[in-house]
């Protein structure tokens, strides 16, 4: 069974992937680092290139991850966003939601400019995290597990989703 961490862009999902592997000695998959590995190019690249080209490859990796046993995935923020994508993760492991607050994600991402290209430049930046947010925390909800990762350490974090499972 996989294990597959979704959670909007700063929720936590690289870091407490990482730690989870670690502590269940599974390998880790950072599907954003494998789209970009793949296409020889970064993910800001590639989304400034068109989102729905961004898509395809995100779900192509997905497909290849799924394809392996044991592992440990953290999804891009947006890989749910594809029916396909969610009917594969469900039914090649467990979903796992990381739920952040507003507040928390922001003071995450405010810094990240260049790097998360989805958010766009000031002004507005702001704004347009609250609309991507809103249209995808119902499917971030929608996950077997959710565990906030807002007030707590990665390695805690990780720590509860291991106990959990």
């Amino acid at each position: 069974m996989n294990i597959y961490l979704s959670g909007f862009m700063g929720a936590g999902k690289t870091c407490v992937g990482r730690l989870l592997a670690r502590r269940l000695r599974r390998p880790f998959i950072d599907l954003d680092r494998e789209v970009a590995r793949s296409s020889g190019r970064s993910i800001p690249e590639l989304v400034r290139g068109g989102e729905a080209a961004f898509r395809r490859l995100e779900s192509a990796a997905l497909r290849r991850a799924a394809a392996r046993r044991s592992v440990v995935v953290a999804l891009g923020g947006g890989t749910l966003l594809r029916a396909s994508n969610r009917a594969l993760a469900r039914r090649t492991g467990v979903l796992v939601s990381l739920s952040c607050s507003e507040a928390v994600l922001w003071s995450r991402l405010r810094r990240d400019e260049g790097v998360r290209p989805l958010l766009g430049p000031e002004p507005g930046r702001r704004a347009r995290m609250r609309r991507l947010l809103a249209g995808r925390r119902s499917l971030y909800r929608d996950a077997d597990v959710v565990v906030s990762s807002s007030g707590s350490t990665p390695r805690l974090t990780a720590s509860r989703i291991a106990s959990m499972l």
